[in-house]
């Protein structure tokens, strides 16, 4: 990493923000936390699992003077890849052709990785360092998923500096259509099945599903 830091909190924490969580209150709990190491460097099996399920996730750059950017990046479960216990990867795919991301990354390759999961009011913040790799046609097709209807374009890789979780407070929950659609199947298969007891039971033909 081009920066290194005493504590690996003190990538967000910034002196500025240290004297703000002293003003109001709070600087004395994060203490706490930094003597015990900080945020997390390393991917875990909690992480780990985690970053397997999510299909959705947004990466913030920025300019080398400044300017910010969030794109969306999104898949299967499982397109985001480890290559080991600091480093994920993932098929960057053809969109609207800006490259913003990538044009900041040329010249600013902080990164910042937020994944949402709304479904069970979670979420998890990345600090680190990403690079974009375009010349390896084995690397892409190794982190394309398989039968996912993309055109990959090149490999983002991300080396994690740091990793936090937030609390669920204030995550409104929301599900994947796909798993309400699964639900209701399930639902329906059960409501027809008690439905076909309870006409044998009275004797009558089971009703048409």
């Amino acid at each position: 990493m081009s920066d290194v830091h005493a504590i690996s909190s003190d990538i967000a924490f910034s002196p500025t923000v240290k004297a703000i969580q002293s003003r109001k209150g709070s600087r004395d709990g994060y203490a706490e936390m930094e003597a015990r190491g900080g945020f997390r460097t390393e991917i875990d099996e909690n992480l780990g699992a985690f970053l397997a399920d999510a299909n959705s996730f947004y990466l913030a750059t920025a300019s080398a003077d400044g300017q910010p950017y969030i794109q969306h990046r999104g898949g299967p479960a499982g397109f985001i890849k480890f290559v080991d216990k600091n480093t994920i990867a993932f098929a960057d795919y053809a969109g609207n052709r800006q490259y913003i991301t990538q044009g900041n990354l040329a010249e600013n390759p902080k990164a910042y990785i937020f994944v949402m999961d709304y479904a069970h009011r979670r979420r998890v913040k990345l600090w680190g360092e990403a690079r974009v790799v375009e010349d390896d046609p084995a690397l892409t097709r190794s982190l394309m998923p398989h039968g996912y209807r993309a055109r990959p374009e090149q490999v983002i890789l991300f080396k994690i500096a740091a990793w936090d979780t937030n609390c669920p407070q204030h995550i409104p929950q929301k599900f994947d259509a796909a798993d309400v659609a699964a639900a209701l199947a399930t639902r329906d298969a059960r409501i027809a099945e008690l439905e076909a007891e309870l006409a044998a039971l009275k004797g009558q033909p089971a009703p048409l599903v």
